[in-house]
């Protein structure tokens, strides 16, 4: 059986245009939901999340 890689990995997750003027940025949940359970699938670990949560895809200006 092949060793399985060990890695500590970055999620990183941007706000969906449907939640555009949204309180609420179920997408960036969502995101960050999906990306946990493969990242814990894979025996791999967490080592930050990023989001830019207020800022779509289609929007290239990013806060610093």
């Amino acid at each position: 059986m092949k060793k399985q890689e060990q890695y500590s990995v970055g999620i990183y997750g941007r706000l969906s245009k449907d939640d555009i003027g949204s309180s609420d940025s179920s997408s960036i949940l969502t995101q960050k939901a999906i990306l946990e359970k493969y990242i814990n699938d894979n025996g791999w670990t967490v080592y930050n999340c990023y989001f830019d949560d207020g800022y779509s895809g289609t929007n290239l200006v990013r806060v610093r």
